[in-house]
């Protein structure tokens, strides 16, 4: 997952940040760790309390995943919230429906990426800006959700999804970190792939960078921002998944101002909501900022309202990071 790629497409686009602009989010993630470890009690650097950091930026990680793809296209998607929460519904629904995890699971990620596609649709063949068709489908589907649910949490029967985000116990000691946490590893090194080595991700660099351009050099613009949205949608359907594990429960409600934490551990991480540039590497390291963050103010006794306030702040020094470095490049 190196940043460094010396791989070009033909619009002479880089894939990937350079290191220098990586080292900037790493170090920030390391101070602000470092100021909790001194605040906070001793137990905030040990094991157990890193794995629950680990576990808490698995849900945000992976819908960061989706928003990095579609940023790096130039795009914007305020929906995942609500599909994170409409995915947890459905799951639980299909599990009480008699259908085994699998499906359940299946169902959930695929609600979530034809939600993305919806999205894509809006975009891509009506034109319609993607701040304005993804904030139509927050409402919507989270709408759907509360519907389907009957407007309060769904029961599901225990399965082995229970287990996906769950503290290992001593016998699931050797894993290390929870499966889910794993599959967001897994799910980070497909995305890395995905942009550095295949045509779709020069694509997406492309369309992002300059659409006109793009056109000009025969990129089917409104195919790539199909399965932009579909793709992120997807990856909300997966963290909605992650989220059942948590929750063990369908929650329609959940997840709300999850799309702000996304994007702003995108922002974090280097990326430009102008489009063009992104990195999975520095994705990551925005979601367990944000992670650190909140567990960090819950453990030095923070109110609710005041980690809200500080993550406004963050998302705000975000943008403006974002800026300056537009104006810089």
């Amino acid at each position: 997952m190196s940043d460094v790629s010396p791989m070009t497409n033909k619009l002479n686009l880089p894939v990937v940040l350079s290191r220098s602009e990586i080292l900037g989010p790493l170090a920030a993630l390391l101070v602000v760790y470092l100021v909790f470890c001194w605040l906070s009690p001793s137990s905030f650097a040990g094991a157990a309390n890193l794995e629950l950091i680990l576990r808490q930026s698995t849900i945000v990680g992976l819908v960061s995943l989706g928003m990095t793809i579609v940023i790096i296209a130039g795009g914007i998607d305020l929906s995942i919230g609500s599909v994170v929460a409409l995915s947890t519904v459905v799951i639980a629904s299909l599990l009480n429906a008699g259908f085994g995890p699998v499906l359940a699971a299946t169902g959930g990620i695929a609600v979530g990426a034809l939600s993305g596609l919806a999205n894509g649709f809006m975009v891509a063949r009506f034109k319609v800006v993607p701040f304005i068709a993804t904030l139509v489908s927050l409402l919507v589907l989270r709408g759907i959700a509360k519907g389907l649910a009957h407007e309060q949490k769904v029961d599901a029967p225990l399965t082995w999804l229970n287990e996906l985000l769950a503290r290992l116990d001593s016998t699931s000691a050797w894993q290390l970190v929870p499966g889910g946490v794993w599959l967001f590893l897994v799910m980070a090194v497909v995305v890395t792939v995905l942009l550095r080595y295949s045509r779709l991700g020069l694509h997406v660099f492309a369309v992002g960078s300059n659409v006109k351009t793009a056109l000009l050099c025969g990129i089917n613009v409104e195919r790539v921002e199909l399965w932009v949205y579909s793709l992120c949608g997807a990856f909300a359907g997966l963290a909605g998944l992650m989220q059942f594990s948590r929750l063990t429960v369908g929650d329609p409600t959940v997840a709300s101002g999850l799309e702000l934490d996304a994007i702003a551990a995108v922002v974090i991480g280097g990326a430009s909501l102008k489009g063009g540039r992104g990195s999975v590497a520095g994705t990551i390291i925005g979601a367990l900022l944000m992670a650190v963050l909140r567990a960090g103010c819950t453990q030095i006794g923070l109110a609710n309202w005041i980690q809200e306030i500080v993550t406004g702040l963050i998302i705000l020094a975000a943008m403006g990071v974002d800026r300056l470095r537009y104006r810089q490049s």
